[in-house]
């Protein structure tokens, strides 16, 4: 896929959107807009806090959303309701552009929890579907372990990691749903990707916003136990 058909945005809660918003300034989430610029067609990951203005960046762009990818069930990534506090997101987005959002099959419910949506509002999808945007390809892998149904999508030269994977550190895993040892085991199966994929975080918990998947295997130190023992003894 050539690098001038592929529309790709990464945008920074409290920054470039949801300006002046403090739990959005403060948990610095990443959207990123995805789309196929011959078609027009996009879609949006993680939308919350400002969604109207993540659809007025689309619309800016000249680009028409035609779907919602969710990498998984916390509100500063879809909005909704969790430990105390409410944040605006798919419910707000689909009020006012009615697409599929695709989750994975095992968080479905735990979306549908959260953000209080219907199922018939949610596609649930398996670990390597492939949804289309226009001509883009976009390969939805399944990486339990922040939660039973985070999910990463890699296209092209890129993986979108949600919580899974930051450039320093990983999601937690004592959050409800949460599992230290699927954690390892997400994290291998995404070491091992074919390429030199960019990796591209759901929060900015480092200096740079994105880094080649070789560095961060090199420097991130979730790589540094060998085995299953070694990670049960970091991260118990």
């Amino acid at each position: 896929m050539s690098d001038d058909r592929l529309y790709f945005r990464q945008l920074l809660s409290g920054r470039d959107f949801a300006v002046g918003d403090p739990i959005a300034t403060q948990m610095v989430n990443f959207a990123y807009l995805i789309g196929d610029r011959e078609t027009r067609e996009a879609v949006l990951v993680d939308p919350a806090y400002a969604v109207g203005e993540l659809l007025d960046v689309l619309a800016a762009d000249d680009m028409r959303l035609t779907g919602v990818l969710a990498t998984h069930h916390h509100p500063d990534h879809v909005g909704g309701s969790m430990m105390g506090f409410t944040l605006p997101g798919l419910a707000e987005l689909l009020a006012r552009e009615p697409v599929p959002v695709h989750v994975n099959r095992a968080e479905s419910e735990w979306v549908r929890q959260t953000t209080g949506l219907s199922a018939t509002d949610l596609t649930a999808h398996d670990h390597d579907d492939v949804i289309q945007v226009g001509e883009i390809p976009i390969r939805l892998l399944h990486t339990p372990g922040h939660t039973p149904g985070s999910q990463c999508f890699l296209l092209d030269d890129r993986i979108i990691a949600g919580d899974t994977l930051f450039l320093e550190g990983c999601g937690r895993t004592d959050f409800p749903g949460g599992d230290a040892e699927a954690m390892y085991h997400s994290l291998r199966a995404l070491a091992e990707l074919p390429g030199d994929p960019v990796v591209f975080p759901g929060h900015q918990y480092s200096a740079e916003p994105s880094a080649a998947l070789s560095s961060v295997r090199e420097s991130n130190f979730v790589y540094r136990p060998r085995n299953l023992d070694e990670w049960r003894m970091m991260f118990g």
